[in-house]
């Protein structure tokens, strides 16, 4: 038997038991320290939106080239990052599809994950332990920006193969 998971809009509320989604700051949240303007007024710099983090080993930046996904969306694996947080964002602006579950323990069904639909303009950051798919990039083939750990001691990366579960995502009206 396969179940279908609606993705539901991506907000920094919903996010929020999973990581940070990272976008400006909305009006009512900017502050003179998160939100200033640089470069003699010619740059607003929204300040410190996410903040990486990592349990050793260094950050890097690299580019992960994700091919275009077609609804519904096959949901294959799972995998999480004991050592830091993992950040993504389009450098294409393409939307795409981002599908998490609590950290901890692995999730054990499609009733533990959760879908959202992130539009070109967000990115996206994990906390440590969160379980996510990797990328599910919609509408072509598209290049990411990706923060993460890239070296240091022991293993950062645990997957769960799930595609026994038969879960597939799609679009309310898709």
């Amino acid at each position: 038997m396969s179940t279908t998971i609606i993705a539901k809009p991506l907000t920094k509320a919903a996010f929020a038991p999973f990581g940070t989604v990272i976008e400006p700051y909305e009006q009512q949240q900017q502050t003179s320290e998160n939100c200033y303007y640089i470069n003699k007024g010619y740059a607003c710099r929204h300040n410190a939106i996410a903040k990486a983090s990592l349990d050793g080993g260094e950050v890097g930046m690299s580019i992960f080239r994700a091919k275009k996904r077609d609804f519904p969306i096959a949901l294959s694996v799972m995998e999480y990052h004991p050592f830091g947080t993992q950040a993504f964002f389009s450098m294409h602006g393409q939307d795409y599809i981002v599908v998490v579950a609590p950290k901890g323990e692995p999730p054990q069904s499609a009733a533990d994950l959760t879908v959202f639909y992130a539009k070109s303009h967000q990115g996206v950051q994990y906390d440590a332990n969160v379980w996510h798919h990797p990328l599910l990039a919609l509408g072509r083939d598209s290049d990411f920006l990706v923060i993460d750990r890239i070296n240091g001691e022991g293993n950062n990366c645990y997957e769960l193969d799930i595609e026994v579960w038969q879960v597939f995502v799609k679009l309310e009206n898709r």
